[in-house]
């Protein structure tokens, strides 16, 4: 349990919240959201005593355990890959050093053995012979293979220490979890794994995450940060997303009276309990959403940019051939003799394994790199925009925002492409800013700009979430839903994928898997799961 009282939170002038008073109990995860910037990663800080607040106080429940996902990917260099995830439960660590050390000294006397016999107790009460096979258990699960688990942690790559950094936030089940974006540089499955992982967890969880399916399947509860308050919802992300945009549109009809209103939310959250019920969801487990208080629901503050593809020209029949496409990197297969004919009205998403293939995919057919074998074809009446998955090439230059877009734009009226920044939430400030000082999320938003300037008719998206708030993800993901044109993507957002795609394309070293159907469909078809143990040997 995590008490958090009269917390105030301040740095200088600016406000990041103020008054808040909340318990986090066990058995429930709780979703922290915000815009950019609104503080989320600041609350875990001062929760976990990295920071220290401007006024109030955090206590844990008598004797509980606090465990902290570290953004540091170098502190553990000089460890190895299982003694840095023993290291996550720091009492039991702490107990192994001193016994270790104990046990090795040369003068070992009367006194010492004393000592090492109480270590002892504790450690077996702990059930410390079990620790290295369970940290093992740990690393296995989120992707870390076993050959890997006694090397240093400075020989592993970025995405690698990932993972063992989440093995070790999650090793000997800590009372109470803050996880800051957990499931960055996962893939799919592993984050599935995680996702029942802490879905059968009965300890107190606090997580911040742009992955929406990620929310849903695993809060109970939702805790939004606007107005410089904290405010607690029950239910998951989509409740909480859905029920603040029905209050913003009651409050801008004003003209309804406050007894329809009352009906119109009051049959909103039946509806809304209804389907959840069915669910598997964790939201359902703990049925909190009937005590939702109709007072509670209130409009965000949030702005939402205004992503719109208008093409220029409907596709005709022939959208994209390939023919015999194989591609290899460093002497490993990404995928051979590719053979795809691109439906019109299809929008599919790529996946595999090794997220290489699909980088190396989308990089041949827009004609940045050259395959192994094989060839593409587009038709005569498609245009493309392409959102690579690196584009920090675009913006290595001097030129400011306004005069960056200018590049790319057929009208270059200043008061238009002002206006057309602003849909994208760039202030009247923003626009002398040099391009290249832009943070991730400012620089995808610009990309996206780019794209829309080009009227396509065909979209090709390389991981299109990274780097981008909920807001910006959640009208990305509503423009596609209703796109008029073909879309070829890659994701590691479930939500992204399972809303957009109507197609899914698995590459394989040995094969594709090729299927008309939805991708929660997918994951469950036996079928394909036959495919994937062949194609994948």
């Amino acid at each position: 349990m995590i008490t958090v009282s009269n917390l105030d939170v301040q740095f200088g002038k600016r406000i990041l919240f103020q008054d808040v008073n909340l318990q986090f109990n066990p058995g429930n995860c709780y979703g922290i959201i915000g815009a950019n910037g609104a503080g989320k990663s600041t609350f875990l800080r001062v929760i976990s005593k990295q920071i220290d607040p401007t006024r109030g106080q955090i206590s844990l429940g008598s004797g509980e355990r606090l465990s902290v996902l570290s953004q540091d990917h170098f502190a553990f260099d000089e460890y190895t890959v299982i003694d840095t995830v023993l290291m996550g439960h720091t009492i039991l660590w702490d107990i192994m050093s001193e016994k270790d050390a104990l046990y090795a000294k040369a003068d070992f006397n009367d006194e010492d053995g004393i000592r090492v016999s109480e270590l002892e107790g504790r450690f077996a009460e702990m059930e410390g012979w079990n620790a290295e096979s369970d940290a093992a258990n740990l690393l296995s699960g989120l992707g870390v293979s076993e050959d890997l688990h006694y090397n240093l942690m400075a020989d592993l790559s970025g995405k690698q220490k990932v993972r063992v950094l989440l093995a070790r936030a999650l090793f000997g089940q800590p009372d109470n979890l803050l996880l800051d974006e957990p499931t960055n540089d996962l893939d799919l499955e592993t984050i599935e794994w995680l996702k029942n992982y802490l879905s059968n967890s009965d300890h107190t969880i606090l997580v911040v995450s742009h992955d929406r399916h990620f929310l849903d399947s695993v809060c109970t509860h939702i805790v939004d940060i606007d107005f410089s308050k904290l405010q607690l919802f029950s239910g998951n992300y989509s409740f909480w997303y859905e029920s603040s945009q029905l209050a913003l549109r009651q409050q801008q009809n004003q003209n309804k009276r406050a007894e329809e209103k009352k009906k119109e939310l009051e049959e909103f959250i039946r509806r809304f309990s209804a389907n959840v019920a069915k669910s598997k969801q964790t939201t359902s487990r703990k049925k909190m959403i009937e005590r939702l208080n109709i007072e509670e629901i209130k409009p965000s503050s949030r702005r939402y940019p205004g992503i719109i593809f208008s093409p220029d020209r409907e596709p005709g029949n022939q959208i994209l051939e390939i023919k015999g496409l194989t591609k290899s990197i460093d002497g490993q297969v990404l995928f051979k003799d590719l053979n795809i004919n691109v439906e019109k009205e299809d929008k599919i998403v790529f996946i595999s394994r090794d997220p290489r293939a699909m980088t190396a995919l989308f990089e041949i057919i827009n004609g940045e790199e050259k395959p192994d074998a094989g060839t593409y074809q587009w038709g005569q009446t498609i245009t493309t925009a392409y959102l690579p998955l690196d584009n920090a090439k675009y913006f290595d230059s001097d030129l400011s925002l306004i005069d960056w877009l200018s590049q790319f734009a057929q009208d270059t009226n200043e008061v238009y492409l002002k206006g057309f920044l602003g849909r994208m939430l760039f202030s009247n400030d923003d626009l002398a800013k040099k391009v290249s000082v832009l943070s991730g999320g400012e620089m995808m938003r610009c990309m996206i700009s780019r794209m829309m300037l080009k009227n396509p008719n065909t979209l090709i998206l390389d991981t299109p979430t990274n780097h981008l708030d909920l807001e910006s993800i959640q009208a990305f993901n509503n423009t596609l839903i209703t796109f008029k044109g073909n879309v070829l993507f890659s994701s590691h957002d479930h939500e992204f994928i399972q809303t957009v795609a109507n197609r899914i394309i698995e590459l394989t070293p040995n094969g594709v898997i090729d299927k008309m159907m939805d991708y929660d469909d997918y994951i469950t078809d036996p079928t394909v799961e036959m495919l994937k143990e062949k194609l994948y040997k």
